[in-house]
């Protein structure tokens, strides 16, 4: 048997799987974007009728969807370099050879992110509550007036994105320290013998070397972020006046609550080419600095 095709045997089981529970799932829902299945259609297939683009002209024109893609946005173009920062500042922390407790505190990193999305955002409600929440508590011990975090426009979004950050920073964490054991401390030792201080010993080696590693966390994060939903939903429920809308919090609108899922599937890819838009820029700015 050749080579290649005793690898496609050994592949051929799970390609089998992905073909069949996400591959057609994919084509069913791009047939269904170029139609206005609603209600209607559920009830009889003859209320189906074929509308070619007509779905993403229609949101193209749709106020909302604009606002809702601003607003991921906004999330995107904040949350992932804070939660990129906020994992790495913390594997340091806990490769440093200063850190106390490593076991205790890389368990306690990494626990919010095997937590429950909806049980943490329900508490976080009430941290953040405008009379009884903690962290207006703190804020009154320093003389700060109490501030209506998921009330005001202008504050909810930052408060689902520091929700978000302490959420899922765990887990790039673990990544980001796997990568910083694998450096050779050779290369430290001979770096601090040349007399390099630690924040030329972190920008000219530790840095090029996590290029890689930092490469895929910015890409699995950025795809992460672009997937907002779960925070929205439970903890501003959109609001207030649309201001934490995302485009997937739009697109579950559109499909569960007012049964367009025509409408829906359409969101569903235009958040789908945004995103393969947003990597592939990554990608060739990543090449372009030499990061494989």
């Amino acid at each position: 048997m050749k080579p290649a095709t005793a690898g496609w045997v050994f592949a051929g089981p799970a390609v089998s799987v992905i073909g069949l529970f996400f591959g057609l799932p994919v084509l069913a829902a791009l047939a269904l974007s170029l139609t206005d299945f609603d209600i209607y259609s559920l009830a009889h297939i003859d209320n189906l009728r074929f509308v070619a683009f007509d779905n993403y002209l229609n949101l193209l024109r749709n106020p909302l969807f604009w606002s809702a893609l601003g607003n991921t946005l906004y999330f995107v173009a904040a949350g992932v370099p804070l939660s990129i920062a906020v994992s790495l500042g913390a594997a340091l922390l806990l490769h440093s050879r200063l850190g106390w407790f490593k076991p205790f505190f890389r368990t306690a990193f990494f626990a919010p992110v095997v937590t429950t999305v909806v049980a943490v955002a329900v508490i976080w409600r009430y941290l953040f509550h405008t009379r009884y929440g903690l962290v207006n508590w703190g804020l009154s011990w320093v003389g700060i007036d109490p501030v209506d975090w998921l009330g005001d426009p202008h504050w909810a979004m930052p408060s689902i994105i520091a929700f978000a950050v302490w959420k899922n920073f765990g887990y790039n964490m673990i990544i980001f320290l796997a990568g910083l054991q694998a450096i050779p401390e050779d290369l430290y030792e001979a770096a601090r013998i040349d007399g390099a201080s630690q924040s030329r010993q972190f920008r000219y080696i530790t840095l090029p070397i996590l290029g890689p590693v930092l490469l895929m966390v910015s890409i699995l994060t950025l795809a992460g972020y672009f997937q907002l939903f779960a925070e929205p939903y439970v903890i501003t429920q959109g609001g207030p006046l649309q201001s934490t809308v995302s485009v997937l919090y739009l697109m579950y609108e559109e499909g569960f609550k007012w049964w367009n899922l025509g409408n829906a599937s359409a969101v569903a890819f235009l958040l789908f080419v945004l995103m393969t838009a947003a990597t592939s820029g990554l990608m060739w700015i990543a090449r372009r600095k030499g990061i494989e």
